[in-house]
C-alpha cells in the first residue's frame, strides 16, 4: 500500500513565534500512503511544524514540497485546495452549529464541493455514530464524537495527506481504540496520514515510520519496529536500559 512516491518533502525548516525559535533544520520525508508518527514531549516542536506544513506558519528558512509543488508561502485555504487537511489539537469545532453544519463547513473547497454526497457517505460509514446525531447541537457531544466530527470534517475536504495533531488526548482507552481503527481504514482508501502523538507507547505499534523531536530538532527516525528497540527510545520514553 505505501508507494515509493514522495508525497512531501520539509527541507530544513526553521520556524519561530514571534522572536522564539521553536524548529532548527527539521527535514522529513513522507512517501504516497504511509502513516507516520511524530512524537516528543510537550514544548518539542511537534504541533509548531504540523502548522508549517499546513500553512498556519510561515518558516522563514527551509522549503516544503507537496506532490512536487513548493507550498512552504500558501496560506491555509490554497493548502487545504492541493489536499492537505489538518485536524488540530482541541478539537476545534462550531460548538452552537449541527454536526451535518460541521461536517459541511469541512467541504467548501473546489476539488471538495463536487465530492460533497459521497464524501459525507464515507465519513458516515467510518463514524455511524455522526450519522445518528447529524441534527444534533456540536456541543451536546460527547469528547470522543467531538473527536470524530473534527475528523469527519478535516475528511470532508477530500484530502490526499491529513495531518492528525494530540488525536487521543484525554479520551478514554475505548475511544483511542476506535480512533486508531478508523485511521487504519482512512489509509486504506488510499490517504496519507502524519500523526502527532504523546503516548509514545501507543504511536510506536500503530505508526510505520517515526520522527522523534527534542527541543525543536529531530533526534532520531526510522521504522516503528525498529525504533521500539532502540535503546535510547527505551530509556527516554519507557523508563528501561
Amino acid at each position: 500500500m505505501v508507494s515509493e512516491k514522495r508525497m512531501l518533502k520539509a527541507d530544513n525548516i526553521d520556524a519561530y513565534y514571534g522572536n522564539l525559535q521553536v524548529l532548527w533544520k527539521i527535514s522529513v520525508e513522507i512517501k504516497v500512503g504511509e502513516i507516520v508518527a511524530i512524537i516528543g514531549s510537550n514544548g518539542s516542536g511537534k504541533s509548531t511544524f504540523l502548522n508549517v506544513i499546513s500553512g498556519v506558519i510561515h518558516p522563514p528558512r527551509g522549503s516544503i514540497l507537496f506532490e512536487g509543488t513548493d507550498i512552504t508561502s500558501m496560506d491555509p485555504f490554497q493548502i487545504v485546495g492541493l489536499g492537505i487537511s489538518q485536524v488540530p489539537e482541541g478539537r476545534r469545532i462550531f460548538p452552537d452549529m449541527t454536526v451535518f453544519e460541521n461536517l459541511r463547513i469541512g467541504s467548501y473547497s473546489r476539488r471538495a464541493r463536487s465530492k460533497r454526497e459521497e464524501n459525507f457517505e464515507r465519513v458516515y460509514r467510518l463514524f455511524p455514530v455522526l450519522k445518528e446525531r447529524r441534527n444534533q447541537i456540536a456541543k451536546t457531544l460527547s469528547g470522543g464524537e467531538r473527536q470524530m466530527m473534527a475528523i469527519g470534517s478535516a475528511l470532508m475536504s477530500d484530502p490526499k495527506l491529513l495531518l492528525l495533531d494530540e488525536m487521543s488526548l484525554g479520551l478514554s482507552p475505548l475511544v483511542v481504540n476506535e480512533l486508531y481503527r478508523a485511521l487504519k481504514e482512512i489509509r486504506s482508501r488510499g490517504i496519507t496520514i502524519i500523526f502527532v502523538e504523546q503516548n509514545v507507547r501507543r504511536t510506536l505499534t500503530e505508526a510505520e515510520r517515526v520522527y522523534i523531536l527534542e527541543t525543536g530538532r529531530v533526534v532520531l527516525s526510522g521504522n516503528a519496529e525498529t525504533l521500539r528497540e532502540e535503546e535510547k527510545v527505551k530509556k527516554a520514553y519507557f523508563g528501561t536500559h
